[in-house]
Parts: C-alpha cells; sequence; structure tokens
C-alpha cells in the first residue's frame, strides 16, 4: 500500500513543472508575468498570466499580479501544469533531404528551421512527423514522441541526424551517444577574430538561472554535467571566425554556450549575443552589409557537417559529411567579398 501511495505521488508531481527563481542583484525592474515566461521553457505568457491569476506563481511566498515590478531579491516560486505527454502524432507530407538509408538506419541532412520532434505547443510540422509519413514503424524505445530518434539537433541548426529504423539498432546507436563515441563535427560562424588556431573547451553545462531556455557554463564541476569541445580556424575575416567544431560530449546547446563563454557567440545567434554587431570603425558601411548577411541567414550560423558512428548492422565504421546550406555558403562568399574588397 505505501509503494502504491509513493507511485502516486510521483505521477501527480509528474502532471506539474516546478520552478524556484531568485532575482539576482542587478534585476532591473521587470513585470512578474514577462520575468517568468523568459525563463521557462516554451511557456507563454497567456500561460504564466493564468498561472498567476490562480496564484501558481508566488512572490515571496504571496499571491501578487502580473504586473508587480520584480526586484533584486524576489523569490519566485513556480506550479504549472504540464503539457499532456502523449498527445496523437499526425504524419505529415513533408519533403526531408534522405543522404542514406538501408534496413536499420536512416540518415537525414535536416534543414535549418525544421524543430526535430513534438513538445509543448509544437505537435506538427517537426521532423518525427515527416518521418512517420515516409517510414512506417518506427522504433519508440522509451519516449513515444520521439521514434527513432537517437540524438538531435537545434531547429535552426542544420546538418546531419540519424534515425534508427529498428529497436535493437536504437539501442545500438544510443549506447554510441551515451558512451560519447559518435564523431560529430560542426562548422560554425563566430563573432571576433579568435585567438588560437586550436583549443578545447571545458566546462560543466547546465540551465542558465537567469532563463532556462538556455544553457550555461559553470566552472563549479558540481553543476551541471560534463563537456568539452574542441575547435579549429578554419577562415578569418577579422570581425568573424570560420571554426570547425568536434563534439567529445553532447550536451544541448553544447557548442553556443561554449563559444559563448570564449567569448566568440555564433554569427547571428539570437539566444546567446549573436545578433550583437561586433563593433568596427575602419569598415566602410559595416552595419549595413551585417544587417544584409542577417536576412539571408536569419538564424545561428552552425551546421552539423560530419557524423561517424558503428553500423549496427554490420559493425563497421561509417563517416558521412554535407554541404554547407546555401544561406550559410552564401554568406561566407560575400564575406570574402566584403573582406578582399577592403583589403585591395
Amino acid at each position: 500500500m505505501a509503494l502504491k501511495e509513493e507511485e502516486d505521488i510521483y505521477e501527480e508531481q509528474d502532471l506539474y513543472e516546478h520552478h524556484r527563481f531568485i532575482a539576482d542583484k542587478g534585476q532591473m525592474p521587470m513585470r512578474l508575468d514577462k520575468f517568468v515566461t523568459m525563463r521557462i521553457e516554451n511557456a507563454t505568457r497567456t500561460k504564466v498570466q493564468k498561472g498567476i491569476e490562480i496564484g501558481s506563481v508566488l512572490v515571496n511566498d504571496k499571491v501578487i499580479k502580473s504586473n508587480y515590478q520584480v526586484k533584486p531579491g524576489d523569490v519566485i516560486t513556480v506550479v504549472l501544469p504540464n503539457p499532456p505527454r502523449n498527445p496523437e502524432l499526425i504524419a505529415e507530407n513533408i519533403p526531408i533531404e534522405i543522404v542514406f538509408e538501408d534496413d536499420q538506419i536512416i540518415l537525414v541532412n535536416k534543414a535549418a528551421g525544421m524543430v526535430v520532434h513534438p513538445g509543448y505547443n509544437n505537435y506538427t510540422g517537426t521532423l518525427v512527423n515527416a518521418l512517420l509519413y515516409h517510414f512506417k514503424g518506427l522504433p519508440e524505445y522509451s519516449d513515444e514522441m520521439r521514434p527513432g530518434l537517437v540524438h538531435r539537433i537545434d531547429k535552426d541548426t542544420s546538418g546531419l541526424l540519424l534515425v534508427a529504423k529498428t529497436e535493437d539498432a536504437l539501442v545500438f546507436l544510443a549506447k554510441q551517444f551515451y558512451d560519447h563515441t559518435i564523431s560529430r563535427i560542426y562548422t560554425a560562424l563566430v563573432w571576433g577574430d579568435v585567438k588560437e588556431d586550436k583549443g578545447t573547451i571545458r566546462g560543466n553545462l547546465a540551465r542558465d538561472p537567469r532563463d532556462r531556455r538556455l544553457s550555461a557554463v559553470f566552472e563549479d564541476p558540481g553543476i551541471g554535467k560534463h563537456a568539452v569541445t574542441h575547435y579549429k580556424v578554419l577562415e578569418r575575416f577579422g570581425f568573424c571566425t570560420l571554426v570547425e567544431c568536434q563534439l567529445e560530449t553532447g550536451r544541448t546547446h553544447q557548442i553556443r554556450a561554449h563559444m559563448k563563454h570564449l567569448g566568440h557567440p555564433l554569427f547571428a545567434d539570437e539566444s546567446y549575443g549573436g545578433l550583437k554587431i561586433l563593433k568596427s570603425s575602419k569598415l566602410p558601411k559595416y552595419e549595413q552589409f551585417i544587417e544584409n548577411c542577417f536576412k539571408i541567414m536569419p538564424r545561428q550560423a552552425l551546421h552539423a557537417r560530419t557524423l561517424g558512428f558503428i553500423h549496427p548492422g554490420s559493425r563497421q565504421k561509417m563517416d558521412f559529411e554535407v554541404d554547407l546550406p546555401e544561406d550559410f555558403s552564401t554568406v561566407l562568399d560575400k564575406l570574402r567579398m566584403y573582406v578582399h574588397q577592403v583589403d585591395s
């Protein structure tokens, strides 16, 4: 009986999101509903305002209104209902680029802008919806919302993504990702002139306490998950640098957070400071040029270029590589022309 009661408690807790934020010393006055919305992933302002109305959001243990101005030191606690776990997945006829396929695996070159799997307020138009249409019987393993998936890449990151077609393949490939034996190399355009030609970034990653939708680097080894990124400079443009990033681990937003921590956020990465134009007084029509580049590539300049793994059937090593997408390559061409004109 005690065990059953304990299970019921955990099931009930799983229905809700529990959050606790402490406004830091430098917190500027901000409406409570905006403060909370910015810090909870996938939370809409309407959902947060409703929670405030019914007393699910407290400030210093008191019920407060949405227009309350959050101040330094305020403790905000939030209990909001989680979205349903298992909404019906819909197969959709969405075109996808298949790089390789056999009876065990599918390798997809994901376009920038496509979400990998369904989530809160986002149950259609994803790669999973497309996979369900083009392929039948993908294994679910432990998550019905992610059939066949053994890893993921961000919505606005382009490039290679591996999908399993059988349960055995899924388990075999998932073990490789868990053991960090998968080879993954990304191409990234970052702000600034990276000092060293190559290097390694080591820093634990966890949710950013100021915005839970993002990852942040923590020096304290007791916080977050171990993360290592190796980088190498491919091309220099003075005010930005093209780099290659090889993942030793695979954490959420790893390259984006690590490069920001290094002082070189990804070009056009809105979430990690990449829309802030690096100052330069020497270049003609510089800001206009950068704004035009942002219009061509309105997303973080990150592409999953290579993927290497042991095939679950043959047990042979397989390596794949895909070219940069058109938006990325166009921006690079413009950078080369712009820098060449300035130098000549």
